[in-house]
C-alpha cells in the first residue's frame, strides 16, 4: 500500500495544501523519540525537495535538539476528512535562529514577512524520501478552527517574558541536550 516518492510533486503538495496539521518526529542518539503536533498555517513547501515550518515557542524544545544532535526529522501529514491517506517526508532538519540572515530572508520570502506572536525560530526540512500510505485506521474529525490560545498567551507575555521562558525552558531538552537557542543567530 505505501508509495515511495524522490520529491514533492503537484498532487502530493495539494495534498499537504488541504490538511490543517502534521507531526513532526525526532530524535538523538539516547534520546526519547519526540513528537509534536503544529499547524499547517505555520509550514510552507519551499520546493519540491523542501519544506519550512515556523516553530512557535512552547513548553520545551526538542526537535531543535535532535536536529543539532542527529538531523534527522520526519513530517507526516493525516486525512482526517475526506479520502484517507497518509504522507510522510524524510529527510534532514536544520534550525534557522530567529534574528538570523536565513531566517529574515524566509519570514519575507515564504511567510510574506508576517512573524506570528512567540515565533521561536524556523525549522527546514531538506526531504530525501517521500512516501504515501493508506490511512485506512485514521478516524475522521471535522476541521472546526485554529486554537489561538498560543497567540494570545506570546502575546500578552511580551517579548522580555517570552525571551526569560525561553532561557528557563528552551535552552535544553528533555533528556538534557542542547538546543543552540542561545547560540547567536
Amino acid at each position: 500500500m505505501a508509495k515511495q516518492f524522490p520529491r514533492l510533486d503537484g498532487p502530493l503538495r495539494g495534498f499537504i495544501t488541504r490538511q490543517h496539521a502534521f507531526f513532526t518526529a525526532s530524535a538523538a542518539p539516547g534520546s526519547r523519540v519526540n513528537v509534536s503536533p503544529r499547524s499547517t498555517r505555520d509550514l510552507r513547501i519551499l520546493d519540491d525537495s523542501t519544506v519550512a515550518y515556523l516553530d512557535l515557542t512552547g513548553s520545551s524544545n526538542e526537535t531543535a535538539a535532535h536536529l543539532l544532535a542527529d538531523g534527522r526529522l520526519t513530517l507526516m501529514f493525516c486525512a482526517f476528512e475526506g479520502l484517507p491517506a497518509i504522507l510522510r517526508l524524510y529527510g534532514r532538519g536544520t534550525v534557522l535562529p530567529r534574528g538570523g540572515a536565513a531566517y529574515a530572508e524566509l519570514l519575507e520570502t515564504a511567510f510574506g514577512g508576517a512573524e506570528p506572536p512567540g515565533a521561536r525560530q524556523m525549522l527546514r526540512l531538506a526531504i530525501d524520501l517521500v512516501q504515501t500510505s493508506c490511512g485506512y485506521a485514521v478516524p475522521l474529525f471535522d476541521f472546526r478552527g485554529e486554537r489561538e490560545n498560543l497567540d494570545r498567551w506570546a502575546a500578552a507575555k511580551g517579548e522580555a517574558d517570552l525571551d526569560a521562558y525561553r532561557r528557563e525552558k528552551n535552552a535544553r531538552s528533555l533528556d538534557g541536550l542542547p538546543t543552540g537557542l542561545f547560540d547567536g543567530a
